[in-house]
């Protein structure tokens, strides 16, 4: 009880005009930590002053996150915490995430955001649509309650375990976001080590005309039933979520779809196949390589995919190698995008996702390099190659080789004029070094 009411005397504090006055006065002043900490210290304690502060670091990043202006309705301040902000949809997403709701001004459709954290999944949703925040933490549903106020002019919220609702809590649809992180800074690895479980994700669909899960991109899709749909979503060069789509809301059941879209959220290409479980199941070893390396960041990266199987053939290095996008790898339809495309295509290594090709692979699914050369992965051999063709920029992209690129740049120290991109990778399993320029798109 004491616990509980320290954060709601905090969440007075937090949302009260004087304090975000004074956050925005020194946000426009560019004030730094001390002078910020000196000013603080003339009105509020020390611990309201560490809140205050920690807050205040938080403001520029929501404000990022989600599109808001100091301008908007509530004076661009939203209710959360670091971990909070860490978990919720940003504004790309989920204003992609809006288009695929029911249409039409229906006033009786309401919609469940269960595990709704501070509400980011709520934030976008069509204003036709009567949302509820489920949660068991206070927290989060003082967080939605006030958000979602500010965002949307509504802020309804329940508390309850939304693997047991109360019988005469009923909606239309549903949106749910299992929790992954068990405290701040706390990232799990097991990627199937959902709350609440997938399998208890299914049973609660069950209770809804449709509604959508939001997965870790790299769940294993054998786990996900075939009468659903399954949206990967990111940008240009990351992929940010797995959806999935039940009931009336999968519009095209059995199949997969790798979307991209732009800052606005508007749609800038997608790819769509139907669901092979021979694409999709790993075995064990696989799965495990492919969480672990999803994890890693780029420099400690050794694949970037370890697919089960492709719908690639092996091959000999050709003219170009091609870097699809994030969302086709993990959606695992480079292959079929790569093929209509090119009938050469093919990748170089197994696990490995570079596509050779005769001829540059389209942007924005793919990124493709003309191939100047090529050597063994040594340094004296590297060297040399570079030297030949006069290389002294370089940028260094890695899989299926571990090491650190900054230090590698460093220690072949090329000294030509020109520019160009060097592959450390594997063909047909053996390390080697490829040498190549960006093909500019045409459009």
């Amino acid at each position: 009880m004491l616990n509980y009411l320290c954060h709601m005397l905090l969440t007075d504090l937090l949302t009260s005009s004087a304090v975000q006055e004074f956050i925005q006065d020194a946000i426009k002043q560019k004030k730094d930590v001390l002078q910020v900490s000196s000013a603080l210290g003339k009105k509020y304690s020390f611990e309201e002053r560490a809140a205050i502060m920690d807050y205040m670091a938080l403001v520029p990043k929501f404000r990022e996150k989600f599109g808001i202006s100091y301008s908007k309705k509530g004076g661009g301040f939203l209710l959360c915490d670091k971990l909070a902000l860490e978990q919720s949809t940003a504004q790309d997403i989920g204003r992609y995430k809006a288009e695929l709701w029911p249409n039409g001004p229906d006033a009786g459709t309401t919609v469940h955001d269960l595990c709704c954290g501070m509400g980011g999944d709520s934030f976008y949703l069509p204003g036709h649509l009567h949302v509820t925040g489920v949660d068991m933490d206070t927290d989060r549903l003082a967080m939605y309650r006030y958000n979602c106020q500010a965002m949307r002019g509504e802020g309804k919220t329940l508390q309850a375990d939304v693997r047991a609702l109360p019988k005469d809590e009923k909606a239309d649809y549903f949106t749910i976001d299992p929790a992954r992180r068990a405290a701040e800074g706390e990232n799990q690895r097991d990627l199937t080590n959902l709350t609440p479980t997938f399998a208890e994700v299914l049973e609660i669909a069950k209770r809804y005309r449709g509604g959508m899960a939001k997965l870790p991109p790299g769940y294993p899709t054998g786990e996900i039933p075939k009468d659903t749909e399954i949206v990967y979503i990111g940008g240009h060069s990351d992929c940010r979520e797995c959806l999935v789509l039940f009931g009336e809301m999968a519009k095209a059941p059995g199949t997969v779809r790798a979307v991209m879209v732009d800052k606005g959220g508007k749609l800038a290409a997608q790819w769509n196949a139907e669901r092979d479980m021979a694409r999709e199941v790993r075995d064990e070893a696989e799965q495990r390589l492919f969480e672990e390396n999803f994890q890693r960041e780029g420099r400690d990266r050794v694949y970037r995919t370890a697919s089960s199987k492709s719908d690639l053939p092996i091959g000999e290095i050709s003219k170009y190698l091609s870097e699809p996008a994030a969302v086709l790898v993990r959606s695992r339809l480079f292959g079929i995008a790569a093929l209509a495309h090119d009938p050469s295509a093919h990748l170089i290594s197994e696990g490995i996702a570079y596509v050779a090709s005769e001829t540059p692979l389209p942007a924005p699914g793919f990124t493709s390099f003309e191939i100047i050369d090529r050597c063994e992965l040594s340094t004296g051999a590297v060297r040399a190659m570079l030297a030949a063709h006069g290389i002294g920029k370089l940028t260094l992209k890695l899989r299926g080789v571990k090491l650190d690129p900054d230090a590698e740049i460093r220690r072949l120290g090329a000294k030509g004029k020109e520019s160009a991109t060097l592959f450390y990778t594997r063909a047909q399993g053996e390390k080697i070094a490829i040498l190549a320029r960006h093909e500019t798109p045409n459009h």
